[in-house]
């Protein structure tokens, strides 16, 4: 008993770089490396199209709750944004901001360095802020312009709040409000 005892304190005193947030970044990114690997990036991207949508869904409704409102303005669709990244350790902030679009900047992806290489992830921040967007916007166009995924220093996302006239323009995940 003594043993066992001794070596449950040897085992438990090592300091270990295991924890639940960073044991759930690499799950996410195995799992979307494995999708990547396994059915290529477009149809991962897919999967994780879904999760993310589903998500961004659930993130409004918490927005809507918590603030007590059942539409959000422009504004408040962008402070929910940068705000929602925050509290999952991102770093995003706003380049600009008019009816037409919302461009936002990141410093820190919350994924951290699990996230670089796997392109497939980002899928998950265009769709919960397309469905945020649309949802209170009624449209909403993300583009992915720069990715710490894909190896830029920053990620620079522009949701595109307006369809664009010309189909060459065409860039980005395209979101609608549900109705």
């Amino acid at each position: 008993m003594t043993q066992t005892s001794t070596l449950d304190n040897q085992i438990q005193s090592l300091e270990l770089p295991i924890e639940r947030d960073q044991f759930l970044r690499t799950i996410i990114r195995e799992l979307a490396g494995t999708l990547q690997d396994v059915v290529g990036i477009e149809e991962a991207a897919g999967f994780l199209n879904v999760v993310g949508y589903r998500t961004g869904q659930q993130v409004n409704q918490i927005y809507h709750h918590g603030l007590q409102l059942s539409n959000l303005s422009r504004e408040q669709v962008t402070a929910v944004l940068v705000d929602w990244k925050r509290r999952i350790q991102g770093d995003f902030y706003v380049i600009e901001e008019s009816d037409e679009k919302i461009v936002l900047g990141n410093r820190k992806c919350p994924f951290a360095e699990q996230v670089e290489g796997r392109e497939a992830m980002c899928v998950m921040t265009s769709n919960i802020f397309g469905a945020i967007a649309a949802d209170n916007l009624g449209y909403a166009r993300v583009e992915l312009q720069d990715t710490i995924a894909r190896g830029a220093k920053e990620c620079t996302v522009i949701i595109h709040l307006k369809p664009s006239e010309s189909l060459d323009v065409f860039a980005g995940q395209e979101y609608f409000k549900a109705y």
